[in-house]
């Protein structure tokens, strides 16, 4: 298995997971919040799917749809720390 080292300094932010009135993942919202934490607040890493973003109340299919949204609005401008925890072993492992 291979493994990326980074040399992380500055703000590492866990990111909420925001909601649409209708219980949906705000996929727009959650883009502006990304843009807004990287260019606006410096963050130096985005983790997403943390406790603090909800990942317990999550299924695993809005897991991974918040972890690819959060891939693809960071677009490589800062590390992705994905938050893979699960109270199902093989979902866990399948996500990390």
């Amino acid at each position: 298995m291979s493994r990326k080292t980074w040399d992380l300094k500055g703000c590492l932010i866990p990111v909420i997971t925001p909601f649409t009135e209708d219980y949906k993942i705000d996929k727009a919202g959650l883009r502006i919040l990304i843009d807004y934490l990287i260019d606006e607040q410096a963050a130096a890493a985005i983790i997403p799917c943390g406790t603090t973003g909800e990942s317990p109340t999550l299924s695993h299919e809005e897991h991974l749809e918040v972890i690819k949204i959060t891939v693809e609005a960071v677009n490589g401008r800062v590390p992705v720390i994905a938050g893979t925890g699960s109270n199902s072993t093989s979902e866990a492992a399948y996500m990390t």
